[in-house]
Parts: structure tokens; sequence; C-alpha cells
């Protein structure tokens, strides 16, 4: 299968994880919510287990976590599930990116074609928001600020901590997606002032289909957040549907081990980052980085080989090196990626683009597979 390097897309489950979730699936199998008998009780001790790990790694009380099935529900909650809120305060105006993931950007156009005002404001040219842009489209109509912490092409970190400071004596709620900087970047998450987080278990090795919003209590309560489904009490009525014990088990122990490991994380990944550098530099090729390589996390690249077209690049290499040239919600579609042009690129640099993103690896295997995939990309030129 060769090396995997689209971490941002989905990390492989952590074998940790997927033991701990074999044995909940044995042994804890009941319905959380049944409330008369014990194997109900055991299924509920796993899921508020969870929760607390979850609590813990994000710095919030257990009773601030809602289990969902991943971000992109959690996005859509935090935004479709303030309308009764927005109607009674008579609030309807949305400060976002045009770089945000598609579950931000597509829920805003769909509040937009209902009513709503959306400002979505572009990236500077080394894919950052400014902070102050953002605040100074703040206006008394405005209901909701949502702005991602890093950004899942480029890696760009976001300045979410400026905006929840300048946000922090304004009437307006903030959502934070910290989907890729969840498990990463532990203490400046902890920091962030804001209203509500949304993240996915597996961007941080944990499984597929499950994450949390988390609504913070300000003066013990909870944002004004309405459920946008229908069909039971679960979740405190946030989330309806039968809770998936083993899925929140794997994301909770994924956010265990995060929490204990993150440094060490760090440090490996930030060693392939300064290895992946150096090789693209004795290669020979003509190549740039999209962005700040200072100011994006320490597990992404995102760049630009000149003359050479990352579509080609991927058939070329796909049987041994799992790169991609953008976010997988758009990986169907080979029009040029949103978030580059949003940066002012030109569609002929976009095309040049591809995004490498990976874990705690071995380090001697991707430099080895990294090296094939620059002689294939100079044969290319």
């Amino acid at each position: 299968m060769g090396i995997y390097l689209d971490y941002n897309a989905s990390a492989p489950i952590d074998p940790r994880v997927l033991d701990f979730m074999v044995d909940v699936y044995k042994s804890a199998y009941g319905n959380a919510d049944s409330r008369t008998h014990a194997f109900g009780d055991a299924a509920r001790s796993v899921v508020e287990d969870a929760r607390k790990s979850v609590a813990e790694l994000i710095g919030c009380r257990t009773d601030e976590v809602f289990f969902t099935s991943g971000a992109t529900e959690s996005n859509n909650i935090a935004l479709l599930g303030l309308q009764d809120y927005s109607n009674d305060k008579k609030k309807k105006h949305v400060v976002t990116t045009s770089i945000e993931h598609k579950a931000v950007l597509e829920t805003a156009l769909f509040m937009e074609s209902n009513g709503y005002t959306v400002d979505f404001i572009d990236p500077n040219q080394d894919g950052i928001v400014s902070a102050e842009k953002i605040a100074g489209r703040v206006c008394p109509e405005t209901l909701l600020v949502s702005v991602m912490h890093v950004n899942n092409e480029t890696g760009a970190v976001q300045p979410v901590e400026k905006i929840g400071e300048l946000l922090s004596d304004r009437d307006v709620l903030f959502h934070v997606d910290v989907t890729q900087s969840c498990g990463k970047l532990i203490e400046e998450i902890r920091n962030i002032k804001c209203d509500m987080l949304s993240m996915s278990a597996h961007k941080l090795a944990g499984p597929q289909g499950v994450g949390a919003l988390i609504l913070k209590r300000k003066k013990y309560k909870l944002p004004p957040i309405k459920a946008i489904m229908y069909g039971g009490q679960q979740e405190k009525g946030i989330r309806p549907g039968t809770v998936p014990v083993a899925l929140i088990a794997g994301f909770g122990k994924a956010c265990e081990l995060a929490q204990k490991e993150s440094q060490e994380n760090r440090k490996k990944c930030n060693e392939i980052k300064g290895a992946l550098i150096r090789l693209l530099d004795e290669s020979g090729l003509e190549y740039s980085v999209n962005g700040s390589v200072e100011n994006t996390l320490y597990n992404t690249l995102n760049i630009r080989i000149k003359g050479v077209s990352s579509e080609a690049l991927m058939i070329a290499s796909k049987g041994y090196c799992g790169i991609s040239n953008g976010s997988a919600c758009t990986s169907n579609d080979y029009s040029p990626s949103y978030v580059l042009k949003a940066m002012g690129l030109p569609d002929d640099h976009i095309r040049e683009s591809l995004r490498i993103s990976w874990g705690n690896q071995d380090i001697s295997i991707i430099e080895r597979e990294f090296q094939k995939l620059l002689t294939i990309a100079k044969k290319m030129k």
C-alpha cells in the first residue's frame, strides 16, 4: 500500500483505540439511554467516561460535551440550531471566512438563501484571516461569528484566540471548528474565548462517524442552541438518535492518548516537516509553499511544484503514496481549490499544488517514499 500522507482527510485509527472499542462492543452492548437494567447502566458508564476524557482534553465541563456523528453535524447544529434565537433577537447577520470547511460554508450559504446576511472574509496571501477584519464586520445585528482554527487544506493556523478576545465584550456568539487542531494544539484550544467548538474523532486517530459539539456555559447558561433533527431526547435534546457507545468510547480513548502523547507527536511531526522541506530543497525542483511555513500546523504542507500537474502526480504515485490536492469533501470536484483561490493564487499555480499531511510515522519510510514522489515529479516536467 505504500505510505499514507493524507492525515488531514482522515488519520488511521490508533490500534489501542481499536482494541478498546472491540472490548466495548463485546462488553457494553446495551443502549446507553436504557434505564431499566444493568446493561444500559454499563453502556452509559462507558459514554460518561468518554465524555470526561473529551472534556479534559478540551478544558471544559463534562456537561458541555455533546456527542454527534462528527464535525459536519456539529457545525450544522452550531449554525442552524440558532434560528429560533435569531428570530427572537432579530439578529440575522453571520460573519465567517471564505476558507471554511464546506460544512460551514454550505450551511452559511443555506442560511443566506433563507434571509440571512453573510459576510465571507477572504484570507491574506499567507492563508490567514485578519482578526481585525473579522471583528470589524460585527454589528448589532450579528448573530454569530464562525472561524476554523486550522485550515484543512493549507494547515494555516487562524488567529482565533485574538478573535475571541476582540469579541469577548460584544453581544455575539463565537463558534470555532477545531477539527484539524484537536489533540494537537491543546493549550491553544483551551485558551480560546468562544461559545462553541466542533470536532471529529477521526482526525486524532479515533474512529470515523463520531465527534462532538462543545457548548460552553456563560453565567450557568448554555448557548441558545436547539436541535435541528427530531426523534428523541438523547444528548439532552441537542442530538437525537441512539448513542453509538463503542464509537464514543474510541473517541474518548483517542482524546486520552492525545493528551498524554501530544508533545511527543508534535516533536516527531516537526522532524518530518523539516525532512520533507530538506528533500524538496535538494530535489532541484522549483517549488513554493502555499502559505507561511511558520504559521501552519506542524503536520501539514501545501506546496506547488512548478510545471507539474498535481492531478497527474497523484495518479502516477497512487499505488504507493497517499496524497491529495485539497479537502476530501471536494475530492470528486476537479475545479481549482476554493481555499487557494481565496488566497489570491492563479489557477495554473493551484493546478500544480498538493497537500501532504502526516502523523507520528517512521521518518525513514516517509523520506524514502517522498523521494520516489519527487523523482516522478522530475520526470514529469
